[in-house]
């Protein structure tokens, strides 16, 4: 496997956590070149430095964090503290970070590197809302057919939303955003919760990996403990998913996953289903296909596998 080059933009979130953990333990077939914090799970102030101590967590405090956008690109902000906690790391106790911020905005660090490295370099992975990766393509149409591939967590379809009837948080929280992407032409892959609903963890694979023993996977460890806890009131299960490393999980183990390419819109103008992800799945509408819509995973290899490379770290 060709090790390739990605920019995770993100709003830790426990789930986030993970996703920048298995990207860290995976540096064989990942090079995270940076780290873009946005708005979402809990404010940008927040975001900016729950990147930085997971990443300082992980041993990689040479991976700088670039703050990016505060908000969404038109609607008032949304955030999460009901399922993160008010921190957004709820369950883990980390010391404040050592490593100084990156040098510019989130959004110009995309622009400059996208351009800077040769067409089809860089992926971006976007793990809450993509207000970011949004106002780059908006600031520099350029990086559009130079980036090598889009894979955001985001959406859903058959299973509807998690934050309003038709709407998954991400895309609810800056549709607009989702709405540049989605229409950009970029190379775009979406992993709607209706594939991450089935990315469950369980007591048994939480015990596993607070038995590693190291200080990274008894912190994931507390994390998870304290995210599955809304999970088990949400759903009545003990066993809840960990919904964005499956970003990083489709990077590294396609082979474990599942979906076809579908024309998908995103609605932006209704306050019933705002935030809506359209999906053409059975091509009724005859629209050229613009995204991969993953829809399924074996999960028992997927959740080894993070084990396995959270098992790596510090």
């Amino acid at each position: 496997m060709t090790r390739r080059k990605i920019i995770i933009d993100t709003d830790p979130g426990q789930d986030d956590a993970f996703a920048l953990l298995l990207a860290l333990g995976s540096p064989d077939e990942l090079e995270v070149v940076g780290v873009t914090a946005v708005h979402g799970n809990v404010p940008l102030a927040r975001t900016t430095i729950n990147a930085q101590m997971v990443i300082e967590l992980a041993g990689r405090a040479d991976i700088p964090v670039y703050p990016g956008c505060p908000r969404p690109m038109v609607k008032p902000g949304f955030t999460a503290e009901y399922v993160h906690g008010p921190s957004g790391l709820d369950g883990c106790e980390l010391p404040p970070p050592s490593a100084p911020l990156g040098d510019r905005h989130g959004v110009d660090f995309i622009i400059d590197t996208v351009m800077a490295a040769a067409p089809g370099e860089i992926s971006v992975c976007t793990l809450g809302p993509m207000t970011n990766l949004a106002v780059a393509m908006i600031k520099e149409p350029a990086i559009i057919p130079r980036l090598a591939e889009v894979v955001f967590m985001g959406g859903g379809f058959f299973e509807g939303g998690n934050t309003t009837p038709a709407a998954e948080f991400n895309i609810y929280v800056d549709p607009h955003a989702a709405h540049v992407v989605l229409a950009s032409g970029a190379p775009v892959t979406m992993v709607p919760i209706d594939l991450t609903y089935k990315a469950v963890m369980t007591p048994e694979w939480l015990r596993r990996l607070r038995a590693v023993g190291k200080r990274t996977a008894v912190e994931a460890a507390g994390m998870a403990e304290f995210y599955q806890d809304y999970g088990n009131k949400k759903f009545g299960t003990d066993s809840y998913p960990l919904h964005d490393p499956c970003v990083i999980g489709y990077l590294l183990r396609p082979d474990l996953f599942q979906g076809r390419k579908c024309h998908v819109e995103v609605e932006i103008h209704s306050p019933v289903t705002s935030g809506m992800t359209v999906v053409d799945w059975w091509n009724v509408t005859k629209k050229p296909a613009n995204c991969l819509v993953l829809r399924d995973l074996d999960n028992p290899p997927f959740y080894e596998l993070m084990l396995e490379r959270i098992a790596r770290l510090p």
